[in-house]
C-alpha cells in the first residue's frame, strides 16, 4: 500500500526473516535511524513495516539494504503481486521450518534417550555428539546467523538467547567429552548436555512452526475477502465479440458481461438486463437484490439466476471490496496504544535476561559450593532459554489481528487497532438521523382512501409516474408491483410547481399535491381523510392528497422511515449503560417525533455540521468518550472530531473514509456488536500480557535455580525450552479463542 501527501511518501511493506517481537524492534530501529525517514513502525503480528519518508533523500532500495543489514529483509514489488509473492515466500518459509522441524525431532528421539536413560553405555556421549550436532549446527543456523548480525550492530533479539544457551552447552558438551580428566581432576564427573542444546532448538523450531501456523489462521479473514473476487471476466469488445479478460486488465468504462452463478468482478451500472445479487459479503443480509437498469452492482458480490451487461465505473484498488481489503489490512498492521508499551518493553527485555543469566553464574560461583561452576553455567543457559519476548510481543498484534477479523465477518470494518482498543470505554453514542437511524429516502408509509375505495389506484399512480417530483417516486415504488397496477393512459398532463401536477383520464380531471393546490381549485375534504391528515402532520409526514375536480379521494403520507432494527440497537445501547444524543439538520417537529419513535430522550435539531461538531467537543471536555455515526458528508467534521467514528456502509465515501470503522450493512444494532468485540479483544491482549508476565516473572527465577536451596530443584534446560516454546502459542491460541466467541 502506497500513498503520496507532497513530497511524503508511506508505505506498506513486509518485513522477511523476523522471528521474535524483538526482531521487530530492531528491523524498527534500524529504518527509523536512516536519513530521510519521518516515521517506521514495524508490526510482528502482520509482519509489515509502515514507513514515511522523503523519496529525495532516501528510497526503498536503501531501507532495504538498511534492513538486510541487521538480518531481515523487505519485500518490493508492485502491489498486485505482492500479496500471492508473499503467500509464495510464506508457504516456502512453513515448509522448510517443517522439514526443519521433523528432521531435528528424529535426529533429538536418539539423543534424548541416551542423555535420560542410556548415559553409562559404551559411546554414549560420541553417539549423542554425531546425532546432535547437525541439529545444533545445521538445522539451528539461523539462530547463530542472526544472533551475529544483531551482535554487529549491538543489539539483541530472541536468536541471541537461543544462540547463546545452544551454542554454551553445545560447546561445553563437547570440551567435556574430549577433556574429561580436566573435570576429574577436581574431583567432578564430565557431564555432556548435548540433549539439552538439541531439544531446546528442536522445541524452538516446533514453536514456530505451530506459531506460523497459528498466525496464518489469524489472517484468513483477508484471504477469505480476496478470494471473492474473480480473476478473469468478460468484456464485451467494440465489434460487440466476447472476450476473456484478467482482472488487471479491466478499464472504467469496460462493458462487461455476468452470467448466472459469476462473481462480479469490479463495482459498475447495469446498462442492460436484470437479476437478482447475493450482496450478503457487503450487507450481511441473505435476502438477494434486483438488479435492473441503472442499479449499482459492487465486486465480490454473486450473480444469481439471470444474466445482465455493466458498465466498469471503479476498478483495481477503487472498488469496495479493494476498499474493504486495505481497511482489513491497514487495521491489522496498525499497533494498539497497549503495543507500543509493550514493544518498549521487547526491546530492553533481551539485554537483561543476558544480564540476569551473567548474575546466575557469578552467584552461583560465589555462593554455589562443590559443583557450582557446572551447576552456575546450567542455570544461565536454562535462564536464557526460558526467557523469551515472543509471548510478550505476539499478545498484542495476535489479538487484534483476530478481532478485526472477527469484525469484518460480521460486517463491521475496522481501520485501526486503536479504535478497536477505545471503543470498549465509550459512553456516549452520537447518532445522525437520516440514513443512520432512518433509511435516509423517502416512502409511502401510509395510504387512507375515502370510502376505503381504491378503485382509482391506476389514475394516481399514472400521473405520478410522470411527475418529476421526488416524493412522487415513493408513490410509485410503494405500487411498483405488476399485480398492483394496470397501466393506463392520460392525457393533458401538467405539473404545477411547488404544488404537484395534473392530468385527464375519460374527460375528468384529477389532481395530486399540496392542501394549496386543493384551495384554490375549491376541492372539498372529507372530514375523515382531514383528521387522518393532522395525525400525521403531527408525526412529521409529508401529506400528499389525490383529487378528482370536486373531492378528494384519497390522502397520502411520505416519510423517511425508521430502519426496522433501529430501536432495538437503540434499546441495546442503553442496557449497556451509554448515554445516546441524536443529532439532526431537519426540523423540530421531525426530529421529536423521530426521537419519541426510537426512545432517544436527548436530540437537537436543525444543526449544521459545525454545530455537531462542536457538540462532540463538549461532551468530550466533560471527560466523556464519544462515538459519533453518521452516513453523510454533512457527518464528516464530527466523525472527524469524535474519539470512534462509525460510518454507514451504504453512505457516503467520505464519511467512510473519515471513520475509524463502518458499519456495511448500515444497521445501528453492529454498534453494540463492535463495542462488545473491543471488550472482548482488549480482554484477550490484558489475558495475554498477563499470562506472558507471569510466565517470565516465574520461569526466570526457577531457571536461575531460586528453589535449590529450598528442595534441591534446578530446573532442566531442555524442559524450558519447551516451556518457552508453550508460551508463544499458548498466546496465539488464547487469540484464536476470539473467534469462537459469541
Amino acid at each position: 500500500m502506497t500513498t503520496q501527501h507532497k513530497n511524503i511518501i508511506k508505505q506498506t511493506l513486509p518485513v522477511l526473516n523476523m522471528s521474535c517481537a524483538s526482531c521487530a524492534n530492531s528491523a524498527q530501529s534500524i529504518v527509523q535511524a536512516q536519513e530521510g525517514v519521518i516515521r517506521a513502525e514495524v508490526n510482528y503480528g502482520t509482519g509489515n513495516l509502515t514507513v514515511e519518508y522523503l523519496p529525495e533523500v532516501t528510497n526503498l532500495t536503501q531501507l532495504q539494504k538498511a534492513v538486510q543489514s541487521v538480518g531481515y529483509d523487505l519485500l518490493i514489488e508492485e502491489e498486485n503481486k505482492q500479496q500471492e509473492t508473499l503467500e509464495t515466500i510464506y508457504r516456502e518459509k512453513y515448509q522448510n521450518l517443517k522439514n526443519k522441524t521433523v528432521w531435528a525431532i528424529l535426529l533429538s528421539i536418539p539423543v534424548f534417550l541416551y542423555g535420560m536413560f542410556l548415559m553409562n553405555t559404551s559411546y554414549a556421549n560420541e553417539i549423542m555428539w554425531v546425532f546432535s550436532t547437525p541439529v545444533v549446527l545445521w538445522f539451528g543456523r539461523d539462530f547463530f546467523i542472526n544472533a551475529w548480525k544483531q551482535a554487529k550492530h549491538r543489539s539483541a533479539n530472541m536468536d541471541t538467547l537461543v544462540a547463546l544457551s545452544t551454542g554454551i552447552a553445545y560447546l561445553f558438551s563437547v570440551f567435556n567429552m574430549w577433556l574429561p580428566e580436566f573435570w576429574h581432576k577436581r574431583g567432578l564427573h564430565a557431564h555432556v548436555y548435548f540433549e539439552a542444546a538439541t531439544v531446546i532448538i528442536t522445541f524452538i523450531l516446533l514453536g514456530r512452526l505451530l506459531e506460523e501456523k497459528a498466525k496464518s489462521n489469524t489472517s484468513s479473514a483477508i484471504k477469505k475477502l480476496m478470494g471473492l473476487q474473480p480473476k478473469t471476466v468478460i468484456v464485451i469488445q467494440s465489434d460487440r465479440t466476447e472476450k476473456e479478460t484478467s482482472i488487471e486488465n479491466v478499464n472504467t468504462g469496460d462493458i462487461i458481461l455476468v452470467k448466472p452463478g459469476d462473481k462480479i468482478a469490479v463495482d459498475g451500472i447495469v446498462i442492460s438486463g436484470s437479476s437478482y445479487v447475493d450482496e450478503s459479503m457487503l450487507s450481511g443480509e441473505p435476502i438477494p437484490i434486483l438488479k435492473k437498469e441503472n442499479a449499482k452492482v459492487f465486486a465480490g458480490t454473486i450473480n444469481l439466476k439471470g444474466s445482465f451487461r455493466f458498465k466498469a465505473a471503479k476498478v483495481g484498488k477503487e472498488t469496495m471490496l479493494a476498499q474493504i481489503i486495505k481497511t482489513v489490512q491497514d487495521a491489522q498492521g496498525s499497533k494498539a496504544p497497549v503495543q507500543k508499551l509493550v514493544d518498549k518493553i521487547a526491546g530492553i527485555f533481551v539485554p537483561v535476561v543476558i544480564g540476569i543469566s551473567v548474575l546466575t553464574f557469578i552467584l552461583w560461583n560465589v555462593f554455589g559450593g562443590e559443583n557450582s561452576f557446572v551447576q552456575g553455567l546450567l542455570a544461565a543457559i536454562t535462564v536464557l532459554v526460558i526467557a523469551c519476548p515472543c509471548a510478550l510481543g505476539l499478545a498484542t498484534p495476535t489479538a487484534i489481528m483476530v478481532g478485526v477479523g472477527k469484525g469484518a465477518e460480521q460486517g463491521i470494518l475496522i481501520k485501526d487497532a486503536e479504535s478497536l482498543e477505545l471503543a470498549k470505554n465509550v459512553d456516549v453514542v452520537v447518532l445522525d438521523k437520516t440514513g443512520t437511524i432512518t433509511q435516509g429516502k423517502p416512502e409511502l408509509t401510509d395510504v387512507k382512501w375515502l370510502n376505503n375505495d381504491d378503485s382509482l389506484k391506476n389514475i394516481l399512480i399514472a400521473i405520478e409516474k410522470q411527475s418529476e417530483h421526488p416524493l412522487a417516486d415513493a408513490v410509485v415504488a410503494k405500487f411498483s408491483k405488476p399485480s398492483d397496477i394496470e397501466k393506463i393512459e392520460i392525457y393533458d398532463f401538467q405539473s404545477i410547481t411547488g404544488k404537484g401536477a395534473k392530468a385527464n383520464y375519460k374527460g375528468q380531471t384529477y389532481w395530486v399535491g399540496n392542501k394549496k393546490l386543493l384551495t384554490e381549485n375549491h376541492i372539498t375534504i372529507a372530514v375523515d381523510l382531514q383528521q387522518q391528515a393532522e395525525v400525521w402532520s403531527k408525526e412529521s409526514k409529508t401529506v400528499i392528497w389525490f383529487s378528482d375536480s370536486k373531492q378528494v379521494l384519497a390522502v397520502l403520507a411520505i416519510s423517511d422511515k425508521i430502519k426496522e432494527t433501529s430501536v432495538k440497537a437503540i434499546q441495546q445501547l442503553e442496557k449497556m449503560n451509554i448515554q445516546l444524543y441524536m443529532l439532526t439538520g431537519d426540523n423540530e417537529n421531525t426530529a421529536k417525533a423521530i426521537a419519541q419513535q426510537v426512545g432517544i430522550k436527548n436530540y437537537k435539531a436543525e444543526m449544521l455540521p459545525q454545530h455537531k461538531a462542536e457538540f462532540i467537543q463538549e461532551l468530550q471536555q466533560k471527560g466523556k468518550v464519544v462515538a459519533m455515526v453518521g452516513d453523510g458528508i454533512n457527518d464528516s467534521t464530527a466523525l472527524a472530531t469524535a474519539d470512534i467514528s462509525i460510518a454507514m456502509g451504504k453512505g457516503s465515501d467520505i464519511a467512510m473514509d473519515v471513520a475509524k470503522m463502518t458499519i456495511i450493512s448500515s444497521d445501528l444494532i453492529k454498534i453494540s456488536q463492535a463495542i462488545k468485540l473491543s471488550k472482548d479483544t482488549v480482554a484477550t491482549i490484558k489475558q495475554n500480557l498477563f499470562w506472558a508476565f507471569i510466565y517470565n516473572l516465574i520461569g526466570i527465577p526457577i531457571a536461575a535455580g531460586i528453589l535449590y536451596p529450598i528442595n534441591g530443584f534446578l530446573l532442566n534446560p531442555m524442559i524450558a525450552g519447551a516451556a518457552m516454546a508453550l508460551s508463544s502459542v499458548s498466546v496465539v491460541t488464547n487469540s484464536l479463542r476470539l473467534k469462537w466467541k459469541k
